[in-house]
């Protein structure tokens, strides 16, 4: 839906695990965050057809009454949680209920008009579905495997092995799930093959990044740093220099290509060269590995946004 920005309506939705708060027009609304709350929140904005709907993410408890709101053709953007905090303590803005929350919403669409957040594909969500499952079994096996050091009773022993086994088969099931989708689709099979033609980017990595960072290949090389949270900021004040630093981004997509990029420095000759010509410049390994992993994320933009662009042999 295309609006001019003057005549959008900015509509404040703070979302909670079982209830919602609207702030339309001046008036608060409690809502329940269920589908007869979705129904009666599209109900209320009937009256108001140039409304852009402002919430936060708030770890997927958004989730349904966004979808709500997009199978409705209602505008929404979903922002970062952080952001409309800092600018409701640079409003002055101490306190915090939801009514508030939500008043501090519109405010935030109005001063800074954020873009619609497109509704994803039926394709996306099942492969971003998969992708945090995956996700999640992993971390589940990890803290496992950290608490099993400590397991002496044999119940307790033959307890982790079995847990230990069907996390690691239903990891292996989200991996064939997440394979065959892909595989199941031209798009994202070809965008895949491209991404896995750069060294140290498995059939793992790939997945992970088109389920978690659709965007790629639609935005600028420093953009898309700065999504995923490779991109340094710094810290300069008067005649001081302080430290980059990298902060915010998207922790799925970062951890994966990660591990990526600790194989592409050892294989992939140009990044191993970047590598260590970051080292003899006095940068300590880490850094230098995520100047590298920030290539890489470049790298894969890169390949995905132009069919033309190819790896140097």
């Amino acid at each position: 839906m295309s609006q001019n920005n003057t005549s959008i309506l900015y509509v404040g939705l703070d979302v909670a695990k079982d209830s919602l708060a609207l702030e339309l027009a001046g008036s608060s609304h409690p809502l329940a965050n269920d589908k007869k709350g979705h129904a009666r929140l599209l109900k209320l904005l009937r009256a108001h057809p140039t409304a852009q709907i402002v919430c936060e993410a708030s770890g997927g408890y958004e989730q349904p009454v966004v979808r709500a709101l997009h199978a409705a053709g209602v505008p929404v953007s979903v922002v970062e949680a952080g952001r409309v905090r800092h600018f409701a303590r640079a409003q002055g803005q101490r306190a915090k209920t939801d009514p508030i929350d939500a008043a501090v919403l519109s405010a935030y669409g109005r001063a800074l008009q954020p873009p619609v957040t497109p509704a994803p594909t039926a394709l996306q969500e099942c492969l971003a579905a998969l992708s945090t499952r995956r996700l999640q079994l992993i971390a589940s096996l990890v803290a496992e495997k950290n608490r099993a050091a400590h397991y002496t009773e044999k119940l307790c022993v033959r307890q982790h092995r079995q847990l230990r086994g069907l996390l690691e088969k239903q990891i292996d099931q989200c991996d064939a799930a997440i394979l065959e989708l892909i595989q199941g689709d031209a798009v994202l099979r070809a965008k895949a093959q491209r991404l896995e033609a750069i060294p140290g980017v498995g059939v793992v990595t790939a997945a992970t990044v088109l389920a978690e960072l659709p965007e790629l290949g639609r935005l600028s090389d420093g953009a898309v740093a700065a999504l995923v949270g490779v991109a340094p900021y710094n810290r300069d004040s008067g005649t001081q220099t302080g430290g980059r630093h990298i902060a915010g981004g998207r922790a799925a997509v970062r951890c994966a290509l990660y591990m990526a990029a600790l194989s592409a420095v050892r294989h992939d000759r140009i990044l191993k060269a970047f590598y260590l010509k970051l080292r003899a410049a006095g940068k300590k390994p880490k850094v230098a590995l995520v100047a590298c992993l920030r290539q890489l994320v470049v790298l894969m933009n890169r390949l995905l946004k132009n069919e033309k662009f190819q790896l140097a042999s």
